[in-house]
């Protein structure tokens, strides 16, 4: 029987398109990149991750090998580690099916686990059925919302994102996923309504 999937409490950062891709077929929820060592020079990732540490929680799911190490490393600094759950991949030797050659290491990334490991390493960070599962905020409540395509919805962005600890340049793309990320469009609302007093 195909496996139920499950949604995920917290956001779940890993290291590239390919993992998001593949990680994607198990878990509903926030997957974000880091788009592998460009974390490092991206402040406005940084920002959104620090501010769902700030928050709550954040998975952080990277390949076991040195690249991987050394991204969850350089994460701590960045972030508030207490509130950073690392998740680690069980030791597999082989070779990614995308790779012509096996890791360094010779052992499998994120990519090369099976769909039943990766749910095993997932499940425990499920939201229970009772629990509140957020709005997304799509494009066009962005837009119903003059806060894209407007005359002033770039200013009016950026005030809601200096509101909730955010930089204020972000796009109206990246804005819409820092918003999901944090709480969907009840917290959207309570932003603009905290904005405008």
């Amino acid at each position: 029987q195909p496996m139920k999937k499950i949604t995920l409490k917290y956001p779940l950062l890993v290291e590239g398109n390919y993992h998001k891709n593949r990680v994607s077929a198990i878990p509903t929820g926030n997957i974000l990149t880091c788009n592998g060592f460009g974390i490092f020079n991206s402040t406005e990732k940084k920002a959104l991750l620090r501010r769902i540490t700030e928050q709550g929680k954040l998975l952080v799911l990277t390949d076991s090998d040195g690249a991987g190490m050394l991204i969850r490393n350089k994460l701590k600094g960045a972030l508030i580690s207490s509130n950073v759950i690392n998740i680690y991949t069980p030791r597999v030797e082989g070779k990614e099916k995308r790779k012509k050659a096996p890791s360094k290491a010779g052992i499998l990334g994120v990519e090369g686990m099976s769909d039943e490991v990766l749910y095993n390493l997932l499940s425990p960070f499920s939201i229970d059925k009772d629990q509140a599962v957020y709005t997304p905020v799509t494009t066009a409540t962005l837009y119903s919302l003059k806060l894209t395509g407007g005359e002033n919805s770039t200013e009016e962005r950026a005030k809601i994102c200096r509101n909730a600890g955010l930089p204020d340049s972000l796009s109206a793309k990246a804005f819409k996923e820092a918003i999901n990320v944090l709480g969907g469009y009840e917290y959207l609302k309570t932003l603009i309504k905290d904005t405008e007093e």
